[in-house]
Order: structure tokens, then sequence, then C-alpha cells
């Protein structure tokens, strides 16, 4: 093929890639964004015995022998399933460089994702030990289908492509997300006019991301090809010991990248501040700031369309500044963010607002371009297993922000504090981010150095 082919085919297979994002994000934004941590809070609060659904609930569910308040509940379901993640993800990652079959992993992972997301319909009335292992297993098979489909990235596209590619997918996702959250917006406003009951509109809200998430799958697992594996070492034994065999490896290895490993530090801590904060921003605003859940719901819907537009402007921005000062900066403003996030009056709806299309901006930047600033960082034929590390901390599967967020509201009784205390995630991750060399790192790693870093 000609040149031009070639761009054009490459071209061809990245808008199919694109439509993961819009598919999977819908679950991101519709469950683990907006409807699921307001709910379980309600229905697990019921179980507990607390009177008021609409009033924080203090009182706890016992979990395993522990006993947890209510409202913290679903903090420590997605705090759960990050540290599962941590031991899983590296081993479905090594299995992935080692396969010539991304697309299926992706999809499959995605398809049972979806099934076991569709159980949240079942959650009603005090039955929360459903909506909990539901939550947990859908959120830890979306971390391994965005694995392979991460990996994919390094498949697609060129070095100097990585971050209009990866700020693309990122947009489309924030639309895909936005245009289900409407649906379910109109949903939920007018469940009287469609002979619905508040929880059974929820509970609808819930099946249709996980109907959406596996629907929109098919596209890039109809439109992708097939990439062979690159560089992969020669490991003896099976399949499974090969992919812990390269895991210990890469982490052994990890060592000779020393700017991969500050990265991956740095956004270990901004991620799960920025996770934190999209996770917490309906429970803080309903219980804290006392606002009714189709304000939530139209907050966050602007937030995703807002994302949409930071997406393509970080795109943009990177092209003539580079991706790692642009991320640096948004760790800046993530930070204004939460000061400001913390003063809010109740009931401020203006004020609610400003601090929600701030958080768009920067979320729709800053995430797309941290995927696409990792890809050259990651040494050729290693991307399933280095995305493993970078997807333990990925969207929904926040853990040191979570667990801190939950247990502050557990000592405290307030989710001001809760949230105030997510600043020290930007604060790290800007210290580690200063303390990287981003040219060393993409040498190191044997790809090419983009025209702006």
């Amino acid at each position: 093929m000609s040149l031009d082919e070639i761009q054009a085919d490459r071209l061809r297979q990245q808008r199919a890639w694109n439509w993961y994002d819009w598919a999977n994000s819908a679950f991101y934004t519709t469950v683990l964004s907006v409807m699921f941590a307001p709910y379980m809070i309600t229905v697990a609060g019921k179980a507990a015995g607390c009177v008021d659904a609409d009033e924080t609930c203090k009182k706890t569910v016992e979990v395993l022998g522990l006993h947890l308040a209510a409202g913290s509940l679903p903090s420590y379901l997605t705090s759960f399933a990050t540290i599962s993640s941590a031991f899983l993800l590296p081993i479905v990652g090594a299995y992935v460089d080692r396969s010539a079959h991304k697309k299926r992993h992706m999809a499959g992972y995605a398809w049972a994702g979806a099934a076991v997301g569709s159980l949240l319909f079942f959650v009603a009335g005090d039955n929360w030990q459903l909506g909990a292992v539901a939550v947990v297993l859908a959120s830890i098979l979306a971390g391994c289908s965005l694995v392979s489909y991460y990996a994919i990235l390094a498949d697609i596209s060129t070095e100097d492509e990585r971050d209009r590619v990866s700020s693309r997918g990122w947009a489309w996702g924030y639309l895909g997300g936005g245009v289900l959250l409407a649906l379910n917006l109109v949903l939920f406003l007018g469940h009287d006019a469609f002979g619905l009951s508040k929880g059974m509109s929820v509970r609808i809200s819930l099946l249709s991301a996980a109907i959406w998430w596996a629907a929109f799958t098919i596209i890039p697992f109809v439109k992708l090809r097939d990439y062979a594996p690159v560089a992969v070492e020669e490991v003896p034994g099976s399949v499974v010991a090969r992919s812990f065999g390269q895991l210990f490896r890469t982490l052994k290895d990890l060592r000779n990248y020393p700017m991969t490993l500050t990265f991956l530090l740095a956004y270990l801590f901004y991620n799960d501040g920025i996770q934190t904060v999209i996770y917490a921003a309906s429970t803080y605003g309903e219980k804290q700031l006392g606002f009714g859940t189709s304000v939530l719901i139209g907050t966050i819907l602007l937030i995703q369309f807002v994302a949409f537009g930071g997406a393509l402007v970080f795109g943009r921005l990177a092209a003539r500044h580079g991706a790692y000062r642009c991320i640096l900066w948004g760790t800046y403003a993530w930070m204004a963010i939460v000061v400001a996030a913390l003063v809010l009056p109740r009931k401020n709806v203006f004020l609610f607002i400003a601090v929600a299309i701030a958080i768009g901006v920067v979320m729709g930047g800053t995430q797309a371009l941290s995927r696409s600033f990792f890809s050259l960082l990651i040494p050729r034929g290693r991307e399933g297993e280095y995305f493993a590390l970078y997807g333990a901390a990925e969207r929904g599967t926040s853990w040191f922000g979570t667990l801190l967020f939950g247990v502050t509201f557990q000592l405290t009784g307030s989710y001001r504090p809760a949230i105030l205390a997510l600043i020290v995630f930007f604060v790290l991750g800007a210290f580690f981010l200063l303390r990287l060399d981003p040219e060393r790192g993409i040498r190191d790693a044997g790809n090419q150095v983009p025209a702006a870093v």
C-alpha cells in the first residue's frame, strides 16, 4: 500500500477504536458517577434501619463481619474492586501482550461486565448485597476490557498521533455517556408520566447502561483488526505460567525505566483524586449540599458535554505545548476545584454548576492526555502489561481516594472534610510530575519523541 493508503487505513482503525470509549463510558457515567452511589446508600440505609432515605444515613450494615456506615458503603465497594484489580489486571495484561486477538479479549470482558452489571436492575428494597457484588464484579471486568483496549492504541497510531487519537476517543466517550445520561434524565424526571416509581426509573437507567455497553461494543469488535504481538520474550511453560513470568520480569525491569515509574506514581495519586471527585460528586451534591437527583443528573450531564470539548481542546494544546505540560497544568487546576467545592453553600445551584463546568474542562483534558502520554513511556510489546498497572487506578476504580473519602466521612459524619482531604492526591501527583523528565522517559522506552512533549 502507498503511504496515503496506510494512513487512511490507520484512520479507519482509529475511528473504530473510538467506539469502545462510546460504549463503556455510559456505564461509568450512568452507574458509577451518578446513579449507583446515592441509590445504594438509600437501599443500604433501609437495611440499616434509617427512617428517612433522603437524609445521610450514619447507621451501619455488616459486610464480612465489618460494620460499615451505609453512607460510606459505595466508597468501600469501589476500593475493594480496585484492590482486587491490582492483583488481577497485570496477569490479564501479560496475557494480552502475548495474544494476537486483543479485540476479542476487550469484547469478551465487556460483555461479561455488562451481563453482571445488568443485575443491578434487581437491587430493590433493602437488597443491597446483590448490588454490592454486581458493581464490584462489573468494575473489575470493565478494567480488564480496558487493558486490551488501551493496548490496541499502540497498534493503530504513531507516537505523534497518540494525543489526538486518545483525545478524540475520550471526547467520543464523554459524548456517548452524555447521550445515555440525557435519556435517563428524561426517564427519571418523567417517571410519573411513564407510570414508573422513582426507584424503578433508577433501576431501568442502571440496566440501560449495561445494555448500551454490550450493544456498542459490537462495532469495534467487528471493525477492528487483530494485530500480532510485538517483541514478546519467550518463556517456557503454560499460557498462565508465561503470563506470570512476563509480569515478574516487567516489575523487575521497571527499575530500568525510572521515568515510567515516576509517571505511574504521579498518575496513581492525581487520577485517584480525579476519580474520587467524579465518584463523590453525586453523593456530595445530594447528601451535603441538598440537591435533588434531577439537579445532580443534569449537572453530571453538563459535565459530560463540557468534557467532550475539554478533551478536544486539551488535545490541541498538547499538539502545541506537549501532553506533559498540559497534564501538570491540569493537576494545579484540580487543586483549585477541590478548594472551591469545599466552600460551596447548600442549595446554591449557580455556584455548583460553575464548579461542574470547571471539572468538565479539566477532566476531559487530563484523562485523555494521561492515556496517550503513558503509551509513549511503554516499551513496545508490553502495552498490555503496563496498561494493566495503569488501569488499576483508572476510571471508576479509585482505591486510596474513595477509601479516604469513606473513612473521613465515617470519622467526621460530614462530606465536607471528606472532599477537602482529596487535595493531597493532586499535591502528590504534581510533586511526582515535577520530578519527571518526559523526553528521557520516551527515549528510555525505545519510542520516538513527538514534536511536542
